[in-house]
């Protein structure tokens, strides 16, 4: 990672703390512009500051790769800065620092993601460069062996990791089977196996014109962006290679125990069932509905029961995991070894509760105010502004959500969470597992 320039990252600060007061005071403007070469991409033009952010995203990350080749497209994101073109890996860099801007990576399980943020004065340079690393990245065998290693003691790090554990575990068992189960990080054996062919085969299936998705926040008008978007993506292949079709995803049912024994003084828990996609008609209920429950902020009935009243965690959570060929309801909590089963049966029976009655008009007033209010803190600064366009152009959620959002958080009525509650929690049916030396779990 480069070291930033101090007046940039004062810089960078200061438009944060900016953008943060301008979005609460007035609702921004989002254009959606097509380059000369037919790229859509989705802008807010804030010229106030001299700084561009960039998010954008190819639909398929993890869970396309083949089986063996787990990781390699984590290991993939890691090498995109490691020379490109005729540049070697720390050419490549040093003109990287000496422009100023941030680049990065991140395989996902649906998508593979890219940031970019550079100064205006810097910003077709910059753009010259982040061009070269996704059309033209090198895989040399230096860096990918010693990117190699940094992967490998990451993956040995996690496969240590009491939570990492009881959640890869917990993906083990409710979606046996599945790419989704596989971690993203990939295996010893299979980052071990991994090579620049396979990196440059899963660069093919990856990045392509017809799955990009871009979102851009700055100081940059609509007639500059256009040119700018095909410089860096217009020589992309119009179409993905080698991309396999999946089906739905098929969550298992509960109810499942799985206990993993490691001698330590707690136990992690995690613990879920089926949940719901987000382009669920019912999402927006269903999504109140489990905030209530385990938004994992001190207010939710959870945490009241089992931290605040019987002081058994320092925090739980229970939540709506939306993904592409699936949904998933999951949540997790951390306790002493003695008490892991006094504080799964309090969370079964919150949840059982909560199913029969729903919240009081109370709680969903509170919840409301909360959402509301509370929504504006994800537009605090360009990038922030830019993963949250990005995010809903993924979720299909349209160029208006923004706008319509609170409304659609404020029309959720007393009934409808009370019917999402029934139709979604069946703590009967939760799959759990546990990691630690727990003590009396059932």
């Amino acid at each position: 990672m480069m070291t930033m320039p101090n007046a940039l990252r004062g810089l960078l600060l200061f438009a944060g703390l900016f953008l943060a007061s301008a979005v609460h005071a007035n609702a921004f403007a989002i254009q959606e512009v097509t380059s000369p070469g037919g790229i859509k991409a989705w802008l807010v033009e804030e010229h106030a500051i001299p700084l561009m952010a960039m998010n954008y995203s190819f639909k398929g990350g993890t869970e396309l790769e083949p089986a063996g080749k787990e990781g390699v497209s984590t290991f993939l994101s890691g090498m995109m800065d490691e020379g490109a073109g005729d540049m070697l890996s720390a050419e490549f860099q040093n003109k990287r620092d000496e422009l100023a801007f941030r680049m990065s990576f991140d395989a996902g399980s649906d998508f593979f993601e890219g940031g970019f943020q550079t100064i205006t004065r810097n910003r077709d340079a910059s753009a010259e460069l982040l061009k070269l690393a996704i059309t033209s990245p090198r895989f040399d065998a230096e860096p990918l062996e010693r990117m190699r290693q940094q992967f490998l003691l990451n993956v040995k790090n996690k496969s240590e990791d009491p939570q990492s554990m009881a959640w890869q575990a917990w993906m083990d068992e409710i979606l046996p089977g599945d790419p989704y189960s596989r971690p993203d990080e990939g295996t010893e054996a299979s980052i071990a196996a991994i090579s620049a062919d396979d990196l440059r085969a899963a660069h093919r299936r990856i990045f392509n014109r017809d799955t990009l998705q871009v979102a851009v926040v700055g100081d940059i008008s609509a007639k500059e962006l256009g040119p700018l978007l095909d410089k860096v993506f217009g020589s992309l292949p119009a179409k993905a290679a080698d991309r396999p079709r999946l089906s739905d995803a098929k969550p298992a049912m509960g109810p499942k125990l799985k206990v993993i024994e490691r001698d330590m003084p707690q136990s992690v828990i995690a613990f879920g069932t089926e949940g719901i996609k987000r382009d669920d008609p019912d999402f927006i209920p269903a999504y109140v509905m489990s905030e209530i429950l385990g938004s994992g902020a001190l207010t939710s009935l959870l945490s009241e029961e089992i931290r605040e009243r019987r002081g058994l965690t320092y925090g739980v959570s229970y939540g709506l995991s939306p993904m592409g060929r699936t949904g998933l309801y999951a949540g997790a909590l951390q306790t002493k070894n003695e008490s892991a089963a006094e504080a799964l049966d309090a969370a079964r029976e919150v949840i059982r509760k909560y199913a029969e009655q729903g919240p009081s008009q109370k709680d969903l007033d509170e919840a409301k105010t909360f959402l509301t209010g509370s929504y504006g803190l994800r537009f605090s600064s360009n990038s922030a502004i830019a993963s949250q366009l990005l995010g809903l152009q993924q979720q299909n959620l349209g160029i208006d959500y923004i706008q319509k959002r609170n409304s659609l958080v404020e029309a959720v009525t007393l009934d409808q969470v009370r019917s999402q509650a029934r139709r979604l929690l069946h703590p009967d049916r939760l799959i759990v597992t546990v990691v630690g030396k727990p003590q009396g779990v059932k």
